[in-house]
Formats: C-alpha cells, sequence, structure tokens
C-alpha cells in the first residue's frame, strides 16, 4: 500500500520544497491510481497541483516496475512546461509532437531502452499510421499510467472541443484492465464531467472516481470596462498597462488584432510583442521564456497561449474582446495569480465580439452534405488531402477537421499515404450538432451576461463550471467597487487612433495554379505563364483589422444593403494609392462585375478614377449567367467557378497600358486571378489589383 509518507516523499522530492503538503484531494487521487489502479477523473483550479498528481504516481509506479507514463496534452507551449517541470524533480519526460521530428528516432530508442518516466504525445499524434500501427500498441501494452491533461476537449460540450481527443475512448478501451487512468481539467462543468466520466469508462466495468474542488481564484480581481470603440480599448491599455502588477497576458479573439494590439503598445513605448498560432516554434519558446523572466510586459495572444501555460507569478490577464462562453474565460484567466497573492483580471469587450463567435462556431460545424461529399470522394485507395481538395469543395483546414470528425465515428481512417473509407455505416447525427449548436448560442448569451451582471464575477463564473461551492468573491469590481481607472487619455486616443488609421495590405498575386484544378476540366497545371501573372496588389484593410477591418465589417456585411462608397471609405483608399510604389502608374480604371454589391465596386472604381484623373475603362462584363459559388471553398473550386466567365468585351482600354482592377472584397485571389488574366488578354499591358478588403 502506498502511504502517506512514501508519496509525501516525492511530492517534496518532485517541488523541491522540504516543508511541501498536499492540497486536499491530490493524495486520495494518487492512491486510487497507484493502488487501486483506478480511473480518475480531477477536477480543480488552475495552480491546484494537478500536474503533482500524476508525476508523484508515476515516481511510485515506477518504483513498483511499471512502464512509463503516457501523457495526452494538447498544446507545445503545455508540452514544454511539463517537460521542464519533470526535469527539476528527476522524472525522465520526452515528448513527440510536430515540432520535434528529428528527434523522434532517438525517442523511441528510449523508450526501447526503458529509459523514459513519461512520454508527451498530442492527441494527433495517436493517429499518425507509423506511430499508431508500429509504437502505440507496444506502447500500451506496458504502459504504467495513461492520463489525459485538458481532458475536457474530450467532450463535444467542452468550450475547446477537438475531434482527435474523442479518440482517446478507443484508446482507453484497449489498455489492460490493470493501467490506470488520470483526466485532469480546470474548466468542466457538469455536462462535461458526466461525458468525460462516460469515456474514461470505456471497455470497463466500475465506478470513475471523481475528485472535484472549488474553482474560486482567490487571488483574482476580476473587472469588466466597456468601452466604445477599439481606439479607446487599446488607448486604455496603451495608457494603463504599467499601473498593472507584473508581467502578463493580453488576449485577443484573431491573428491580425493581436499584431496590431502589440505594435500599438510597442509604439506606447512597452514591451509587448504578438504570440499566435502563426508565430514560429523557436519565436513562440524564446517569448514564452521571456515572459517567465519578466523581460517583457505583455505577450498579446490568441488562444494558442492558452491552457496550461505555467508562470506562476503571472500578474494580469487583459482580454480585448471576450471569449465565447464564461468556461472559456475562466480558462484564460486562469493564468494569473497561481503563485501571488493578488493578480488583476480585465475584459475589454468590443462590439465585434458576436461577429467572430459566430465565424468560428460554424467553421468548427460540419453539414452533412459536406460530410457526404467527402465519402462519396473516398474509396479504398488512399487519397491525401490535398487530392480530396479537388475533389470536394471544401478548404484544407475545414476539410482535414470533417476528416477528423468522421475518423472518429468511425466513417474514415488515416493510413499510410492519405485516408480511406472504412465501409462502416454513417449517419449525419443531426440531433447531436442542433444541440451543440444550440448549447454554443447559450454560452455566448452567459457570456453577454456576464459583462452585463451586477452581481460577483467570480462567483458568476464559478456557477457557470457548476461549482457547488460558489460564492462572493469580495474582490470584484462589483463586490469590492471599481478597481481600475476608467479614463482614456485624449493624446493617447489620437496617437493610437493615427495607428488604426494606416492603410494598405498587400494582396499578393496567385503565382502557381491550385492542385487539382486539372482534375476538375481546367487546362492549368504548375506555374501561371508570365503572360497571366498580375501584379502585386493593395488592399484598404483585412476584415480582422482593429483599425478599418470594423468599418468594412459593417459595411460588407452578408446583410447590409448596396450602397455607394462612403466618402471617408474612399478617401482611405486613395491614401492606399497614393503610397503604392508601383512600378508604372495606372493608364485606366476597370471595375469588377458583381451579383451582390455592384452600386458599391463600380462607385468606388469611379471615385479612384476621378481622384486620380483616370479614365474609368467600365466594367467587365459576365460569358453567362454569374458564377453561383460562394466565400469558403478550396482554390481548385474557387477557380472553376470562375474559369472563362469574364469578359473584356466593350471596355475602352487603352492598349498595352496598365490597369488599376477594382473589387469589393479578395478572398481566395483566383476571382481577381481569372478577370485580370481576362484584361492581359484583351491587351492591358499589366493589372494592378485593388480591393476595399481582404477577407484574412
Amino acid at each position: 500500500m502506498t502511504t502517506a509518507t512514501d508519496a509525501l516523499s516525492s511530492l517534496r522530492s518532485l517541488v523541491g520544497r522540504p516543508e511541501a503538503e498536499f492540497h486536499d484531494g491530490q493524495f486520495e487521487a494518487i492512491r486510487a491510481l497507484v493502488d487501486d489502479h483506478r480511473r480518475a477523473l480531477v477536477v480543480q483550479r488552475t495552480g491546484w497541483g494537478k500536474s503533482a498528481v500524476y508525476f508523484v504516481a508515476t515516481m511510485l509506479l515506477r518504483a513498483r516496475g511499471a512502464g512509463p507514463t503516457i501523457l495526452v496534452s494538447p498544446l507545445l507551449a503545455l508540452m514544454r512546461d511539463q517537460v521542464a517541470a519533470a526535469e527539476r524533480a528527476g522524472v525522465r519526460a520526452v515528448t513527440i509532437n510536430s515540432a520535434n521530428r528529428h528527434e523522434w528516432d532517438d525517442v523511441a530508442a528510449r523508450l526501447r531502452e526503458d529509459s523514459v518516466d513519461v512520454l508527451l504525445v498530442s492527441p494527433e499524434r495517436l493517429n499518425n499510421p507509423e506511430f499508431r500501427d508500429t509504437q502505440l500498441p507496444a506502447l500500451v501494452e506496458r504502459s504504467g499510467l495513461l492520463v489525459v491533461d485538458e481532458a475536457h476537449c474530450i467532450s463535444d460540450w467542452g468550450h475547446d472541443f477537438r475531434p482527435d481527443y474523442r479518440r482517446l475512448r478507443d484508446l482507453i478501451a484497449l489498455l489492460p484492465a490493470d493501467i490506470p487512468v488520470l483526466a485532469t481539467t480546470a474548466t468542466a462543468n457538469e455536462r462535461v464531467v458526466a461525458d468525460v466520466v462516460e469515456q474514461l469508462g470505456a471497455g470497463r466495468s466500475g465506478e470513475v472516481l471523481t475528485i472535484r474542488g472549488p474553482l474560486a481564484r482567490r487571488s483574482l480581481r476580476l473587472g469588466v470596462l466597456p468601452l466604445p470603440d477599439a481606439t479607446a480599448r487599446l488607448a486604455w491599455l496603451a495608457g494603463h498597462l504599467t499601473d498593472l502588477p507584473g508581467s502578463g497576458i493580453v488576449y485577443t479573439l484573431t491573428v491580425s488584432a493581436a499584431e496590431d494590439t502589440a505594435r500599438v503598445l510597442r509604439r506606447a513605448g512597452h514591451e509587448a510583442y504578438a504570440y499566435t498560432g502563426q508565430t514560429d516554434t523557436a519565436e513562440r519558446e524564446d517569448l514564452e521564456g521571456r515572459l517567465k523572466r519578466n523581460e517583457v510586459k505583455a505577450l498579446v495572444a490568441t488562444s494558442a497561449l492558452g491552457m496550461g501555460f505555467d508562470k506562476p507569478d503571472l500578474g494580469f490577464v487583459v482580454h480585448l474582446g471576450a471569449p465565447s462562453s464564461p468556461v472559456a474565460y475562466y480558462q484564460q484567466v486562469g493564468r494569473a495569480g497561481r503563485a501571488t497573492d493578488n493578480a488583476d483580471v480585465l475584459l475589454l469587450p468590443g462590439p465585434e465580439d458576436r461577429a467572430i463567435w459566430q465565424y468560428f462556431a460554424t467553421a468548427s460545424m460540419p453539414s452533412e452534405e459536406k460530410a457526404a461529399a467527402v465519402l462519396d470522394a473516398l474509396g479504398d485507395a488512399p487519397q491525401s488531402t490535398r487530392v480530396l481538395e479537388s475533389r470536394v469543395d471544401l478548404r484544407a483546414s475545414t476539410l482535414e477537421l470533417l476528416l477528423k470528425v468522421l475518423d472518429v465515428d468511425g466513417a474514415v481512417r488515416r493510413v499510410s499515404g492519405g485516408w480511406v473509407a472504412t465501409g462502416a455505416p454513417w449517419v449525419y447525427d443531426e440531433e447531436r450538432y442542433a444541440r451543440i449548436a444550440a448549447a454554443r448560442e447559450a454560452e455566448q448569451q452567459s457570456m453577454l451576461e456576464y459583462e452585463s451582471t451586477s452581481g460577483c464575477r467570480m462567483e458568476f463564473l464559478q456557477r457557470a463550471l457548476d461549482d457547488p461551492d460558489a460564492g462572493p468573491c469580495g474582490r470584484c469590481d462589483n463586490c469590492a467597487g471599481v478597481w481600475y481607472p476608467r479614463d482614456v487619455d485624449d493624446a493617447a486616443a489620437g496617437e493610437v487612433g493615427s495607428l488604426l488609421d494606416r492603410v494598405g495590405v498587400e494582396l499578393e498575386p496567385r503565382k502557381l495554379w491550385p492542385t487539382g484544378a486539372d482534375r476538375l476540366g481546367l487546362p492549368v497545371k504548375g506555374k501561371l505563364a508570365p503572360d497571366q501573372l498580375l501584379q502585386p496588389g493593395r488592399a484598404l484593410a483585412r476584415l480582422t483589422d482593429l483599425g478599418w477591418g470594423g468599418r468594412l465589417r459593417e459595411l460588407l456585411a452578408d446583410d447590409a444593403p448596396d450602397q455607394p462608397v462612403p466618402p471617408a471609405v474612399l478617401d482611405a483608399c486613395v491614401r492606399v494609392l497614393a503610397d503604392w510604389d508601383w512600378a508604372a502608374r495606372p493608364a485606366a480604371v476597370v471595375a469588377m462585375p458583381s451579383r451582390r454589391r455592384p452600386v458599391f465596386i463600380e462607385s468606388l472604381a469611379r471615385g479612384i478614377a476621378s481622384v486620380g484623373r483616370l479614365p474609368f475603362a467600365g466594367t467587365l462584363g459576365w460569358k453567362g449567367a454569374p458564377p453561383s459559388g460562394s466565400p469558403g471553398g478550396n482554390s481548385a473550386f474557387r477557380l472553376a467557378s470562375v474559369w472563362d466567365r469574364f469578359s473584356a468585351d466593350g471596355l475602352s482600354l487603352p492598349p498595352a497600358a496598365p490597369v488599376l482592377l477594382v473589387d469589393d472584397l479578395v478572398d481566395s485571389r483566383w476571382t481577381m486571378t481569372v478577370a485580370g488574366h481576362e484584361l492581359l488578354r484583351a491587351g492591358a499591358g499589366a493589372v494592378l489589383p485593388f480591393a476595399a478588403a481582404l477577407r484574412a
């Protein structure tokens, strides 16, 4: 039997403090895993010590001759922290992930030598054919413990559901009966707990032990400060960032917002840098280290810096824009104040939040039509996602997500060389997805209620997580009064406004025809010929930009009326053109045809022509009916939908002269590419694309 003395000795070795004691529930969980080989779910607040449970259990099990622990972890930043924590405690931990391919052979050799105590893997790695078929079976057979960290990702009711996590149910069912399983999370309400417990019990009878503690973070001081627009929010942050304690994280909802915010803060004299899913691995590691060493005031991050990032003395978390649920919000604010008495948490909600929530919610939900198209395209021979893109009208990211969902449901399988259909019957679970969609909408409404509540904010978050110990915190702005300044300095607002008024985004011309276009009957492949290439173009802004992006989102929304270009937008577009360092000035302006915004586009083109004293050469025509495609498809299908559909007949083009081609919104760039090619064939010397907005 594991004694408290043995476990406590391991804990003190782990944390390096001879006076360390267990928190309520830690030893109970360790004993259940080590002595009783049970399956357990631990739901405890961030900083409670969930990692101590699985590291101490690993040390005790290894001392008894058990095999290595398999630790499923969702994020590279989290893995790096877990490996570092294990090393400090003398636990030999290694990881297999997308960023360390050069180490995979060495890791496999160490596993064979049994010189690894903990193997950290991503849920995606578990379905890598080589790892799944050649290494995983033996590893499962000799594993001493399976740990599923951030286990709320298992549940499609969770705020951060990931299809690959759903596959863990099958892995758990394959485990020998005496292998203990531990799932941990800080963010699970009753519905998510029930879902995770059901999957932990897969293939084995017996009750899953659930250890749940109070989720209140006594160190956190919560507040909400509504401000009218992005300029005011950024001006407030630039003016008051130094008032916030220590170093911290500023969360944004989009990559471009993170980059814009970091640029504004640096201009205001703050050490602040963007951290997003587009930041390369080496830079991420460097930024994480600098934040931990308090060498920066803030990282401006998307959710890429979320679960599990471990800086115990993180002094503050600020949100520029709200996450889509109180549970997701609790997850992120839990980064702060883990080992300090005080930490400040402030939400600055934005009017654009709901539109961003809706975009991400719909992007992650598979439709019956899309699923059927993928299944119809698959057969017994493996097909890569690149080949599938030429057969189904889905973007790569959407296609990959849908394949994962179908894989988890057993309808497809990932094999060496791509994907195959299993032949297993599959029915679209419309009721389930409708219930999930309804739950997401309820979560969004709950987040809006958090912003406007007059009650305790921490209690509100606890109740969202079904915490039975929920109660007033006595610290938030509603309990103890407003603790943050509300003023926005006029000078700071003016400077931020000038920065956000920055105009001009480059439109990189397409240089390669999309893979699979020839399979759709198009006579193109490889590189575009020199006489097909457009010049580098410009757009006023991205729709996701904090500055002009907000105005353009309203103007170009699906339900917005078609109207002439507003004077302020035209003036901003003229500024873009004035700053454009083109090799040769355009000699004429041509408008793109449009089913949805012909008035806007022609007025923009005519306005530019008038200000620039250029002839307006007219609007391109359609050959036959206008294309019926919609945004969001993949490149091959987008190209096919507009191929040979434009006509330059009737345009008054100056011979062999550059032409400015004007559109409202650029997404895939194939519409502009094909239209520009038609102008080149009609005698234009060069085509310079211009659009009011770039989708992303």
